[in-house]
C-alpha cells in the first residue's frame, strides 16, 4: 500500500510518515522544502528518535519525496493511485494544496473507483472538512458526484510534542513518545483501512474537545505563565510551582467542562491530565515559550482554546476564573519576533482596552464578560 503525504516537516516524518510505514504504507512525501524532498528521493529512508529516557530510535523506510512546486504532475500521479491521503502542512497551507489535490482526484475518479479517504492531520477542528470545501471549489461539476462517491474526508485528532532541534541530517527528527491520532470512521469511504496505533471513533469531537481543552490550553498556561514570570522556556517555567499551580486550576476548570459535556470518566481525565502536565515536564523536550505563545491573536478566538471553554462554562454556571487569569496574561505577551503579538500591542496603544478585547475575542454579544477580561488585564500588569 501507498499513502500521498503532504507535509515533510518534522510532523510529517515524526508522526504520521512513521505511522503510516509502522502500517506497511510506502509514502510519497510531498513538500516544497528542497532540501528534505531531495534527501527523500535520495535515501528513501530515515530515523526518529524518541524524547525520553533510553532515545530509542525508529528506522523508517520506502519513503519517497515529490517537490510540489517543480513537479505537480508527479503528485497528480501518485493521487491516481495512492490508498490514502494525508496531510500535516499547517491549517494556512490547507488552501493552498487543494487545487492540486482537486486535480489530483480529478485524475483518480476516471479511471480508479477504488475508495480514499483524505485526512488532514492539522491543529484545528474538522480540518479534514475545511480541506474538502477548499478542495471542491476546484473541482469541476462533471466529477463532483463520482468524488463524493469514492473519497472521503474523515476529520481527525492528532498529538505529539516534537521539540525544537536542530540536526546535521535534515530528515532525522526528536519526538515525544506519547502520540495519539483519531480519525472520525463516520466520514470515511475506504473501511478495510484501519491502522494500527490510530483510535477510529464515531464520534471525533469530544476527543477534539478533549485536546484542545486540555494539551493546547495548557501548554498556552505554561507559556504565558511562564513569560510574566521571566522564563524564556517551557522547560524554565514547569520547574516553577507557581506554573504548574495554574496550569493545573486551569486543567481543572476544563475538566468540570469536558466532565458536563462528554462521557468521559472523572478518574480517565484527571489521569489524561496529569499526564499533560508530566509531558510538558519532559526533560528531553526543549520548546521556547516564544513559539508556543505566538500568534496570541488567533489563541484569544472566539471558539479557541480559552475564550470557548470560558463561555461554556460561564453558560453552564461553573469556574473559569483560573482561565480568566490566564487569558489577562495574553494581553501582555509581547514578543518582538511575533508578528502578532506586536499587532496586539499596538491595537492596545491605539484603541481601548476594551474595544480591543472585544475585537480579538468576538465576545460583542457579552458585555459582562469582556468587562471581566478587562479586569484581568489590569490584574496582570
Amino acid at each position: 500500500m501507498r499513502a500521498v503525504h503532504f507535509g515533510a516537516g518534522n510532523i510529517g516524518r515524526g508522526f504520521i510518515g512513521e505511522t503510516l510505514a509502522a502500517n506497511g504504507f510506502g509514502i510519497d512525501f510531498v513538500d516544497v522544502n528542497e532540501t528534505i524532498i531531495d534527501a527523500l528521493v535520495e535515501r528513501g529512508e530515515y530515523d526518529i528518535q524518541l524524547a525520553a529516557p533510553g532515545q530509542k530510535k525508529i528506522h523508517v523506510s520506502g519513503v519517497t519525496g515529490i517537490n510540489n512546486a517543480k513537479h505537480p504532475e508527479k503528485v497528480v500521479e501518485a493521487i491516481k493511485t495512492t490508498d490514502m491521503i494525508t496531510t500535516a502542512i499547517g491549517p494556512k497551507v490547507l488552501k493552498i494544496i487543494a487545487p492540486l489535490i482537486a486535480e489530483g482526484l480529478t485524475a483518480r475518479v476516471k479511471e480508479n473507483h477504488q475508495p480514499l479517504d483524505v485526512v488532514a492531520c492539522e491543529n484545528m477542528i474538522g480540518g479534514s472538512q475545511f480541506l474538502k470545501e477548499e478542495v471542491y471549489k476546484y473541482l469541476d461539476d462533471s466529477v463532483k458526484a463520482d468524488v463524493d462517491k469514492y473519497v472521503g474526508f474523515p476529520n481527525a485528532a492528532v498529538d505529539r510534542i516534537v521539540p525544537i532541534q536542530h540536526h546535521d541530517d535534515p530528515l532525522f527528527v526528536s519526538v515525544e513518545d506519547f502520540k495519539e491520532w483519531v480519525i472520525d470512521e463516520s466520514q470515511m469511504k475506504n473501511k478495510d483501512i484501519r491502522l494500527k496505533g490510530v483510535h477510529y471513533a464515531p464520534d471525533l469531537e469530544p476527543y477534539i474537545e478533549r485536546k484542545l481543552f486540555s494539551v493546547n490550553t495548557g501548554h498556552a498556561t505554561v507559556a504565558y505563565t511562564g513569560k510574566t514570570l521571566g522564563y524564556s522556556t517551557i522547560g524554565e517555567a514547569v520547574k516553577d510551582d507557581r506554573v504548574v499551580d495554574q496550569v493545573t486550576r486551569v486543567l481543572a476548570e476544563t475538566r468540570s467542562l469536558l466532565l458536563a459535556k462528554w462521557d468521559f470518566t472523572k478518574a480517565e481525565l484527571e489521569d489524561y491530565h496529569a499526564q499533560v502536565i508530566n509531558r510538558f515536564k519532559n526533560p528531553y523536550i526543549s520548546d521556547d515559550i516564544a513559539r508556543v505563545g505566538r500568534t496570541p491573536i488567533r489563541k484569544l478566538g472566539y471558539n479557541e482554546r480559552f475564550i470557548r471553554p470560558i463561555r461554556e462554562l460561564k453558560e453552564r454556571g461553573l469556574d473559569y476564573s483560573a482561565l480568566l487569569e490566564t487569558v489577562g496574561k495574553i494581553y501582555h505577551f509581547d514578543e518582538p519576533q511575533d508578528t502578532e503579538s506586536q499587532k496586539l500591542m499596538q491595537m492596545l496603544k491605539d484603541e481601548p482596552v476594551k474595544d480591543v478585547v472585544v475585537e480579538t475575542t468576538g465576545l460583542k454579544d457579552d458585555p459582562d464578560l469582556v468587562n471581566e477580561i478587562v479586569a484581568s488585564i489590569k490584574a496582570a500588569d
